[in-house]
Formats: C-alpha cells, sequence, structure tokens
C-alpha cells in the first residue's frame, strides 16, 4: 500500500479534493503566473489544477519536480491580488523543489509502521501466560501512535516555515505572502472546505480552519500559528 500511494499519491490527493486540471487555453493567465515562478524556482512546468470551493487555499503535490502539480481553489483567485498569489505559488514551489511530499510521505509511512508494530505487540508481544501484561501492551498501543503522529506533524510544521522562507526567496517579496496568509487564515475561518483529514496539511493554510478547535496547546494543529509565520515573513529582507 506505501509502495502504491508513492507512486499514485498525487493523483489520489488531487481526485480526494475533488480537483480538475486545467489547460492553457482555460486560464491563461494563471498559467502565466506559475510558469513565470516555475521559471524563477528553477523548476519544470506543473500541472495546473483547479477546485470549485470558495475557500480561498492552494497546495502543491507529486514525489519529485517532474511529477509536480499545484492546485488552487476559485476563492484563491476571487481573494487575492496578483502579488499576493505569487507569493502563495512561490511558497507551493518551495515545497516542490524541497520534496516536501516525499517527505511527508516517508514520515506517514514510518508513523502507519509504529502504528502496526503497537498493535502487533498488544496481540503477539508482552510474553505468555501469567507473564503477559495486557494493560502495558493497551499502553503501547495507544501511546506509540500519538507519538508518532505529534512527531509527523511536528515535521509537517516545520515544512511550512521552511517553504514560507524560500518560496519568499524564490519570488523576492516576502511581504506578499505575509499579506495573503493573513487573508488566507480568516477566509479559512469563515468558509469550509469538505476535504480528507488525511490531506489537510498539503494546504497553505488549515482548510479545516472553521472546525478545529484549539485544545491541547495546538498539538494536533497541522499547521504552524499563522501569525507566526506572518511575523517570520515580516522579519525577513525584501
Amino acid at each position: 500500500m506505501n509502495f502504491g500511494s508513492y507512486w499514485l499519491s498525487a493523483d489520489i490527493v488531487l481526485r480526494a479534493s475533488g480537483a480538475h486540471e486545467l489547460q492553457r487555453d482555460q486560464d491563461p493567465q494563471l498559467f502565466a503566473l506559475i510558469e513565470d515562478v516555475a521559471h524563477r524556482a528553477g523548476l519544470p512546468m506543473p500541472r495546473v489544477y483547479t477546485i470549485d470551493s470558495p475557500q480561498p487555499n492552494a497546495f502543491a503535490t507529486g514525489r519529485s519536480p517532474k511529477h509536480a502539480a499545484v492546485a488552487v481553489t476559485t476563492g484563491i483567485r476571487q481573494l487575492l491580488t496578483e502579488r499576493e498569489l505569487i507569493g502563495v505559488l512561490g511558497h507551493e514551489f518551495a515545497h516542490v523543489k524541497n520534496r516536501d511530499i516525499l517527505t511527508s510521505s516517508i514520515v506517514a509511512t514510518i508513523a502507519s509502521a509504529i502504528s502496526m508494530i503497537a498493535w502487533m505487540s498488544m496481540w503477539f508481544g508482552g510474553g505468555r501466560g501469567e507473564n503477559r501484561n495486557p494493560i502495558a501492551g493497551l499502553a503501547a498501543m495507544i501511546v506509540a501512535p500519538l507519538a508518532a503522529t505529534l512527531i509527523q506533524l511536528g515535521i509537517s510544521r516545520a515544512r511550512e516555515y521552511q517553504a514560507d522562507r524560500d518560496g519568499a526567496r524564490t519570488v523576492g517579496d516576502p511581504k506578499a505572502l505575509a499579506s495573503a496568509l493573513a487573508k488566507l487564515e480568516q477566509g479559512a475561518k469563515r468558509i469550509t472546505m469538505a476535504v480528507p483529514q488525511a490531506t489537510a496539511h498539503l494546504y497553505i493554510v488549515n482548510p479545516l480552519a472553521a472546525l478545529s478547535g484549539r485544545g491541547l496547546g495546538g498539538l494536533f494543529w497541522t499547521h504552524p500559528p499563522t501569525a507566526e509565520r506572518i511575523e517570520r515573513l515580516h522579519a525577513m529582507r525584501p
């Protein structure tokens, strides 16, 4: 399953998100912007997708730069200025260039393996007969996947900071991305978008923000705090 998801992950994510591929003649303006940012990043032109949703958001996927795809919602086209959209595209191309999708896939695979090992230890480990400790096994089955999930989310948040920084440097305009993030954060809180929880971390801002609570100090957030991202971008030199 992990091998298959590696090769087909982009198509699976795009299909799950309800994305539709665009051709150049359908939206030449968007293609021109994406082509320009791809050139600045030194990357090949990706496939371009649109998601029919009023929520302003975007994501990139693909196991490598040669197999990348960029998807934007109809809402983000209506909300952002061209300058801000270029900042967002810079962020997404940074994910592609840094091979963050591949990193996320590997981390998810390791997290799944930890969960599976914990489950197997519950039923097949922990000694035999009177020496078997079912409570310890049950604790391992709960704690190990939880720890793996926290590690996975921590790496995801670190990748977002890196993509903000690298993307802003690519387009030479950190303030444009900071402005876009502020708008996107508010838009995602106002407008819900039905996406699978497993793909939420791919978007530039959490598409489930309107449904997410803030319990446990944000341990289970898929994204770092937007205010912190904006502050870091403003601290960068143009």
